[in-house]
């Protein structure tokens, strides 16, 4: 039994945790990390980082299979599920070490086991007691299910999906947010047939209707089945597979089901709410500056309600470090952060909506424009369609740009900068993008904005 005590104390070292973790090392404050598995969680070893990994491997399965059209002669020979997973594997290792380097690097001591808050200032960790001036809870989220839906043999979530050792022949994904049309997406590409049932009524349901409603046609095109506006109602599943039954009595045969209804936080079982913490639903209250009503102790990431991003939690974390040494950050809102979908086509998208921007500024007072990726001469040469849509509040700034396309979510920089700094499309319109670049559609966007489009009527 021993005591540590710190300037900091982190419970979870996932993209939040880790990312307070160095900054608050940075400013000087001794940091106790604490994490139960492995430092990176959810998005370096079972989210962002290996499912990319899978949607890259899927892309050159697509390239491979359509390389004549770009003159080059190639055989598809298959997947090779092992290789794949060992590709995954490798990206994976490498980060890992790359991050447990740079934590020792800086000095920061990492207390390896599940911890519980026992008071504002005290984590245990098994027999040990670990102190700190303030404290952190970072400790991510899980996968859900629905109530009544058990998981467990065929019926799998993200994380089983990636540990796969065979290709399926057909799934039923339920759920067509980012997890649901990314997975979809890889398995489509590797030759499964895929069906989508989400209850909402279009796909990626957070986005722009105009983009959620192009996305289901390249995906009708790519020959992804769905069903929308339609429940789950329940499953069976045998050796040989699963039927899923729907709410309108329809059924989906497959292989396997995956559930993608989305992620919970970890907050059970960990003393937040024995030392006082505000939860509503299992997620942790904070005010806008992410402290919670107990003071000293502060929340980031999955845990806290708003977007399940692990870029949020990133800036979360060094929000809060930056927050805690007196440096008054800014404060980024949930509408304000980029969010990328990487299937194929993708999906980026910051600011408000068409919609959403009608509701707050006035329908009358905003005026969009839609950039067809036609008209762009790099995404012709790679071969993908999509658009651009820019949001502005009339003679004011962009509030919101909406894209869909291969490899739009490379333009999100962009575009998170003119959202954010409230940039007028006539702030934008003379700067310069490279030719032939994607990024000239956006820039096409602004210039139709700003009222001298050159490349549409």
């Amino acid at each position: 039994m021993s005591e540590q005590n710190f300037d900091l104390v982190i419970l979870g070292g996932g993209s939040g945790g880790y990312a307070a973790a160095l900054r608050a090392s940075q400013l000087g404050m001794s940091v106790g990390l604490i994490e139960k598995n492995k430092l990176g969680g959810t998005c370096l070893h079972v989210g962002c980082i290996p499912t990319k990994a899978l949607l890259h491997s899927a892309e050159v399965a697509d390239v491979t299979r359509e390389s004549a059209q770009y003159g080059v002669t190639s055989t598809f020979g298959g997947i090779d599920i092992a290789a794949v997973t060992a590709y995954r594997e490798g990206i994976v290792a490498s980060k890992y070490k790359g991050l447990q380097g740079l934590i020792k690097a800086r000095g920061i001591t990492v207390i390896e086991g599940t911890g519980k808050l026992v008071s504002p200032t005290t984590v245990q960790v098994g027999e040990d007691t670990v102190t700190g001036k303030n404290v952190i809870l970072a400790t991510g989220s899980y996968s859900r299910s629905l109530p009544g839906l058990e998981l467990g043999g065929r019926v799998i979530t993200s994380e089983q999906a990636l540990e796969l050792d065979f290709v399926p022949k057909k799934v039923a994904v339920l759920g067509g947010g980012v997890i649901g049309v990314e997975f979809s997406s890889v398995w489509k590409s590797w030759g499964t047939e895929v069906h989508i049932i989400e209850a909402l009524p279009h796909l990626v349901p957070n986005e722009d209707e105009a983009i959620s409603k192009q996305f289901e046609r390249a995906y009708r095109k790519r020959g992804i089945e769905f069903t929308l506006g339609v429940r789950f109602q329940s499953v069976t599943q045998n050796d040989d597979g699963v039927v899923v039954t729907l709410e309108n009595g329809a059924t989906i045969e497959a292989d396997l089901l995956l559930v993608a209804v989305g992620r919970g936080p970890v907050t059970a079982n960990l003393g937040y709410e024995e030392v006082g913490v505000s939860m509503d639903r299992g997620f942790v209250l904070t005010n806008e500056r992410l402290a919670t009503n107990v003071p000293g102790v502060f929340a980031v990431g999955d845990i806290v309600p708003g977007l399940q991003l692990a870029h949020r939690g990133f800036q979360q974390g060094i929000f809060v470090a930056e927050e805690i040494a007196g440096l008054n950050p800014i404060v980024v809102e949930d509408v304000n952060i980029p969010k990328v979908t990487y299937s194929h086509p993708e999906v980026a998208s910051i600011g408000y909506s068409e919609a959403k921007a009608a509701e707050k500024f006035g329908a009358d007072k905003i005026t969009s424009y839609d950039y067809n990726l036609a008209g762009n001469g790099k995404s012709h040469i790679i071969g993908t369609s999509g658009s651009i849509k820019v949001v502005r509040v009339n003679e004011g700034p962009v509030v919101g740009v909406h894209m869909i396309g291969d490899r739009v979510g490379e333009l999100i920089g962009e575009a998170q900068l003119a959202v954010n700094w409230e940039a007028y499309p006539e702030d934008i319109a003379p700067l310069l993008h490279a030719h032939p670049t994607q990024n000239e559609a956006l820039g096409e966007a602004f210039l139709a904005l700003a009222g001298k489009p050159l490349h549409a009527m």
